[in-house]
């Protein structure tokens, strides 16, 4: 299989990503070649020699930044790493692309580029929660899909099902919708048409409405929410994290769950191929970790 990295995504790429592929690459896995995207000099310098390696390089003088916006930025820079890494992945020369850049642009290419699957209308990314009991659950959607409409919801639900069984081998997953009460007529008439449609979805496990206060306790397998709301929770726990952790230094095994770098990159559901965004801050450990679950998600959809 073919994986490409958009090596010149992240706050702290190329140094990081380049050190991330040193420690993917240390794993030996015979079934891999990497296909790098960005400026050559650059990588070859981070990389080192790369002789007999199953690398390719791919140079692109164009970087998206952080902060563009997504459509304009691929119309104006066609030779930028994340816009050649879509051409890639649309030609079929890769089975599955990654970057920690612009969440924007990674949305605007799964979209445009890469294509839905049938039926689903709006991708979506998931992130793992921490559970009390040391497990985890899939909070979906955490951060592209601000606006939504019920039947969005609807398809995260289903979507997440899907991931959480083919991918991480979990049987009948329970799902839940986040919201301000447990009954099943409150929330928004965003919450209150969803729970009508998630009730009535027979390829899920409904299980009902959960509160804030549950997300942490074991409640459900599935947590469904907008990206609106969703993003708001994955960063208000990753600065919990940073206070308690980083600022106060308390040690504490459970919040160490909180570091959002054990969780390398997170997948983008709802499209043909195999898609996976990094956070921003990623690191070595990061972009190794995306380089697995890509591959990972590359032999399923090959079976």
């Amino acid at each position: 299989m073919r994986i490409a990295l958009d090596m010149m995504g992240g706050d702290y790429a190329p140094k990081e990503s380049c050190l991330g592929v040193l420690s993917f690459l240390q794993k030996k896995y015979e079934d891999c070649h990497l296909v790098l995207i960005g400026d050559e000099s650059s990588i070859r310098e981070g990389l080192g020699d790369i002789n007999n390696l199953p690398i390719t390089i791919l140079h692109t003088e164009e970087v998206i930044g952080m902060h563009e916006h997504p459509i304009k930025a691929m119309k104006e820079k066609p030779n930028s790493s994340m816009v050649v890494g879509f051409g890639l992945m649309a030609k079929g020369e890769v089975d599955a692309f990654m970057s920690a850049g612009n969440t924007g642009v990674m949305l605007v290419g799964a979209t445009h580029v890469i294509k839905t699957q049938e039926g689903v209308t709006r991708p979506t990314i998931p992130t793992p929660v921490p559970q009390i009991n040391g497990g985890y659950s899939l909070m979906l959607d955490i951060g592209i899909n601000a606006d939504c409409k019920p039947e969005h919801l609807n398809s995260f639900a289903t979507l997440g099902t899907q991931y959480v069984k083919n991918i991480l081998g979990q049987d009948n997953p329970s799902v839940a919708l986040l919201n301000i009460g447990e009954e099943e007529g409150k929330g928004n008439i965003l919450a209150q048409a969803t729970y009508t449609l998630l009730k009535e979805n027979e390829s899920i496990h409904f299980i009902g409405n959960i509160e804030g206060r549950d997300i942490l306790d074991n409640k459900a397998d599935i947590i469904i929410t907008d990206g609106f709301t969703g993003n708001i929770v994955l960063k208000l726990a990753e600065s919990l994290y940073d206070v308690v952790k980083i600022k106060r230094n308390i040690q504490d095994e459970y919040l160490d769950k909180f570091n959002h770098r054990l969780y390398a990159g997170v997948p983008v559901l709802g499209i043909l191929k195999p898609l996976v965004v990094g956070h921003g801050v990623s690191d070595a450990v990061s972009f190794c970790g995306m380089f697995e679950l890509a591959r990972k998600m590359v032999m399923k959809q090959n079976k």
